[in-house]
């Protein structure tokens, strides 16, 4: 049997790959089973070396907590070094623009280039450190990709198809959302009401824009 000492660490290695990777796997979407299979894998490995490592120190004594708060931070930093190869969320070009919307006004383009086209088009201004650094930059591809599916002005159809959205979560307050801009991050997106009344203005005088109707 192994001393408590051994148990400890076992424990405190489980529980940091397992935080870690659970944050992880809610951010980048990624099926339990994967996640699971990843923690696992990891822990096993964690596990192993630091076993390895008690049993050629002798295995005597208890770590206590000083000696707890060492092996937790020895494992975030090796589960932070080792997700750093995982590929997603390294790629930053952007695709190719294929059409926007034909705005009413260059200030149009101007306040909804400001607030929205950093997560829905393709002139994506990646940010600084934080978008190639796991699990940071997994968050922000995601919510990259999630927001050019709910629209993406630069690949607008101008088939007919019309977006009843995007004036709507203006006029609600929701775009930009508040993790956006949160701690002063990107001040640049945060319209006063002015600039808001202003943009939806705009919008209901570019093709392509619509507000819902009641009921819908």
């Amino acid at each position: 049997m192994f001393d408590r000492s051994v148990r400890l660490t076992v424990l405190v290695v489980t529980l940091t790959v397992l935080v870690i990777s659970l944050i992880g796997g809610v951010i980048i979407g990624l099926r339990p089973a994967v996640t699971v299979l990843l923690v696992g894998f990891i822990a096993s490995l964690s596990i192993v070396s630091l076993v390895r490592q008690q049993r050629r120190d002798g295995g005597t004594g208890s770590p206590g907590a000083l000696g707890i708060v060492f092996r937790f931070g020895l494992v975030a930093i090796a589960t932070l070094v080792a997700i750093q190869l995982v590929p997603y969320g390294r790629d930053h070009s952007n695709p190719a623009i294929t059409g926007e919307p034909a705005w009413a006004t260059p200030e149009t383009r101007e306040l909804i280039v400001r607030a929205c086209f950093d997560c829905h088009s393709n002139e994506v201004r990646w940010p600084g450190w934080y978008s190639s650094v796991a699990p940071l930059s997994w968050a922000v591809t995601r919510h990259v990709v999630e927001g050019r599916d709910e629209v993406n002005y630069s690949e607008f159809d101008s088939d007919g198809t019309v977006d009843d959205d995007t004036i709507e979560v203006i006029l609600e307050g929701e775009m930009p959302p508040f993790y956006y801009t949160v701690f002063g991050l990107h001040p640049e997106a945060n319209l006063t009401d002015s600039e808001a009344n202003q943009l939806v203005s705009g919008l209901r005088n570019t093709p392509g824009f619509a507000e819902e109707e009641e009921g819908d």
